[in-house]
């Protein structure tokens, strides 16, 4: 049985063994691959390009669902995607599936995967319980999406070419607006758990 220094958000609330909890996990899951989807076609207008919000709820539901379930729900959203469903941010009725998957996006999604369960075992070590700690998680989180991501632009397309314009600058302000995002939310609803329970 968890301690609660040791639960991640999720398992702050509802059912905590037996049937209701996999009920519940299920449910999670769901939700959790809905949100992905979701996030992963909204794009906020910015400088030098628009933000989108697939980064924000991968390293949030990582650190919210904990490496385990954090896991099976970026497996099932990358399944999902496989299958061919326009989930990701890029993909379309007529580019998705594998074939989407192999292409420059490729790396990014392998790092989503990495980033999630960085920031699933960060907060079951309760760096989610703090703006700092969790500043530094989703740092790490953000630093392994980008890893994989640039690589695998290197390996594609290769690195005589700017793949760091091409992958990574850009991306760095809005990155750094979702991180503070982040690292501000997680803390703010374990204090709002908190509360209600007192």
């Amino acid at each position: 049985m968890r301690t609660n220094n040791d639960m991640v958000l999720t398992e702050a609330f509802g059912p905590s063994e037996g049937t209701a909890q996999l009920i519940k996990q299920l449910v999670l899951v769901v939700l959790g691959i809905a949100a992905l989807a979701i996030a992963a076609k909204i794009k906020v207008p910015m400088w030098p390009v628009p933000i989108t919000m697939g980064t924000f709820a991968v390293l949030t539901i990582g650190a919210a669902y904990g490496p385990r379930l954090g896991l099976a729900t970026i497996a099932g959203y990358m399944v999902i995607g496989a299958l061919g469903f326009d989930v990701f941010a890029s993909s379309s009725a007529e580019v998705n599936g594998l074939a989407y998957m192999m292409g420059g996006t490729g790396g990014y999604l392998l790092g989503y995967v990495l980033a999630t369960l960085a920031l699933g075992f960060a907060a079951r070590k309760g760096w989610d319980r703090s703006v700092l700690m969790m500043a530094a998680a989703m740092l790490i989180g953000t630093a392994l999406i980008y890893i994989p991501g640039v690589a695998w632009l290197g390996v594609l397309y290769g690195w005589d070419q700017p793949v760091l314009q091409w992958g990574f600058t850009p991306f760095l302000i809005g990155d750094a607006l979702k991180l503070v995002l982040a690292a501000l939310l997680l803390p703010a609803l374990w204090k709002m758990v908190g509360n209600a329970r007192a």
